[in-house]
């Protein structure tokens, strides 16, 4: 069940920037720098960090597309699929024979890890830009997307293009990171904005990666407001659904 949401008057930045950039296509190359220079110790840093719960909410993500899914001729984009954790997880809940799932990233040495991860697996890697896809209008049944989303330089034009290359009845799901409120935001924050990028830092020697992490779930919407970009996208049935204490959740919804 989503969980409710209340509205609040939250400045909705336009999109990444890990170093203060002025425009888009700055901040689109240090995104990119920035992810192809953590890929080593990615995967590592990702379960260390979340104490393995970034797994279960891959699968359950999976999960909630599953009659999608079960459709052999169903068309799947998971985009900025990264090391290609989500996309694996999709992949479970297809059946034999079904067509191959896509996964897209911006960054080349993700996608390597991706593509030595899942060697032989029913999926076509992909390097792109997820502001401008290379696909006809209409080319997809599913897109989604984990712990991506907020990395794209305009988060409005993004959903405009997912929008795009979605057929009628596709659906959209986005997992993604929250700041939570009150004292359980409390909490969290001096884990997510003190501890995580010192401990991340020093693992993966890359310090200023780890402080735009949580720099960048600051940037992005409320949920309020991101479904509200949605609906302003074109989608309908828009929705989200809180994971552990609404630190993280996924947000779907449909093009009519």
């Amino acid at each position: 069940m989503s969980e409710p949401v209340i509205e609040k008057s939250v400045t909705v930045n336009p999109g990444a920037r890990p170093r203060g950039e002025t425009s888009e296509a700055a901040a689109a190359e240090n995104v990119r720098d920035l992810f192809d220079s953590i890929a080593p110790r990615y995967d590592l840093l990702n379960h260390l960090l979340s104490m393995g719960l970034d797994r279960r909410w891959w699968r359950r993500t999976a999960r909630s597309f599953r009659t999608v899914l079960a459709r052999p001729e169903t068309r799947v984009l998971d985009l900025c699929c990264g090391t290609g954790d989500l996309t694996a997880a999709l992949l479970r809940l297809r059946p034999r024979g079904a067509e191959p799932i896509t996964g897209l990233d911006f960054s080349t040495a993700m996608l390597d890890r991706a593509r030595s991860k899942f060697r032989g697996a029913n999926v076509i890697w992909v390097q792109g830009d997820a502001m401008r896809l290379p696909y006809a209008d209409g080319s997809f049944d599913l897109l989604t997307s984990a712990f991506g989303f907020r990395n794209l330089t305009n988060y409005a034009d993004g959903l405009a293009e997912i929008h795009r290359v979605l057929a009628p009845g596709g659906q959209i799901g986005i997992l993604e990171a929250n700041q939570p409120d009150g004292l359980r935001g409390w909490g969290y924050g001096i884990y997510f904005h003190h501890l995580l990028p010192m401990l991340g830092g020093m693992i993966s020697g890359r310090r200023a990666a780890y402080r735009y992490l949580p720099d960048s779930v600051m940037r992005f919407p409320r949920p309020p407001q991101m479904l509200g970009m949605m609906r302003d996208a074109g989608f309908e049935q828009c929705a989200w659904d809180g994971y552990l204490l609404q630190a993280a959740g996924l947000y779907r919804g449909v093009k009519q």
